[in-house]
């Protein structure tokens, strides 16, 4: 039987490997991402979606009411949208920065959930996926505000397995360690700038870090996702499953 599938900031990245995963599987897949660029490649693929800033309330509502439309209800919601925020100790974050990220991952985060549960509920098996992170286990210096809402949305999980678990809908949150990709790029460069290394400095120094030397595919975060949103893994709800090649930290 097909789910219905909604990602958001399904375009790219982990959220374009998810819902082609997800696709492949059979699936009726919804993306929404903030790039039209993006999106028009995964139409290409055979994807539908639209433009959306999660952390926007009525482009969300709007999202939504689309995807539910599109889609004939909602299976399976995963909330991959997030950034990765600017890089600087605490004392001289800008607060600013702060709330930008906190919209996105963590507010955003809500409202997308807050509209799908009903559907979800309604669907009579519905799951929810979180995208969290590494950082939501460790301390993360010099990423404060994406480390305080990816530990953040670890809390949201739990609060909404809880609460949804009567209802048949289940609730995990993954955390991906360092993912191969453009992303992983950018934040080791701003690690290295930040700790005054060169790039390769901060790429040994990640590896250093974990048991499996090597960076995570985006396959791998995918194909954990379609299996959490199996009948095999009916009994799975309100965990944070880390994929990160056994990282000690950050």
């Amino acid at each position: 039987m097909k789910r219905k599938v909604l990602v958001t900031a399904g375009a790219g990245g982990i959220g374009r490997a998810i819902a082609g995963a997800f696709l492949g599987a059979g699936d009726e897949v919804f993306v929404c991402d903030v790039s039209e660029a993006a999106l028009e490649g995964a139409r290409g693929e055979g994807l539908i979606g639209c433009v959306c800033d999660v952390g926007d309330r009525q482009q969300v509502e709007a999202m939504v009411a689309l995807a539910v439309a599109a889609l004939g209800g909602m299976d399976v919601l995963v909330n991959n949208a997030g950034v990765a925020g600017p890089t600087a100790p605490v004392h001289e974050m800008a607060p600013d920065d702060w709330d930008a990220v906190v919209r996105v991952n963590l507010t955003g985060t809500f409202l997308v959930t807050r509209l799908c549960v009903p559907y979800l509920i309604a669907s009579g098996n519905g799951v929810i996926i979180n995208m969290s992170s590494a950082a939501g286990r460790f301390g993360y210096p010099n990423r404060s505000p994406y480390a305080a809402t990816k530990w953040g949305l670890i809390g949201f999980t739990k609060t909404l397995a809880m609460e949804l678990g009567a209802h048949n809908v289940r609730a995990n949150a993954i955390l991906p360690g360092a993912v191969d990709g453009e992303r992983l790029q950018r934040v080791l460069h701003g690690r290295a700038k930040a700790a005054g290394q060169n790039f390769a400095e901060a790429k040994e120094a990640a590896m250093a870090k974990q048991s499996v030397k090597r960076f995570v595919d985006p396959g791998e975060v995918a194909a954990l996702a379609v299996f959490l949103a199996s009948d095999g893994a009916r009994s799975i709800s309100g965990q944070a499953l880390a994929v990160d090649g056994d990282l000690q930290s950050n």
